[in-house]
């Protein structure tokens, strides 16, 4: 998907983040993916939340890599801020970068 006028890719959009959302990042790290972060917060119209933060979110945007450790223990750490129609959204590197996760280990 590009969005127009060819400026690349709407990754808010894909992930069906709107304007006046609150969302969370957990997990960033130097080896997250910038532009997605960036094209969030131009869609949501505010900053990310960090893990410390003790709001009520719409979505957690959770980087994850293979090693990270324990999925469901993250998971259930990322549920605690959520709203009542709250999503969470596991963004992994892609395959063949470092800390790759197969779709498979998530499902």
């Amino acid at each position: 998907m590009v969005a127009a006028g060819g400026s690349g890719p709407n990754y808010a959009q894909r992930l069906g983040i709107g304007s006046d959302q609150i969302v969370q990042e957990l997990g960033w790290d130097e080896d997250c993916d910038d532009d997605i972060s960036a094209d969030v917060e131009e869609a949501c119209g505010g900053d990310l939340l960090d893990e410390g933060a003790d709001e009520v979110v719409d979505v957690v945007l959770l980087w994850w890599r293979d090693g990270d450790g324990d999925l469901v223990d993250r998971l259930m750490d990322a549920i605690a801020p959520l709203g009542e129609d709250g999503v969470i959204w596991v963004l992994t590197p892609k395959t063949g970068k470092p800390g790759h996760v197969q779709p498979a280990e998530i499902a």
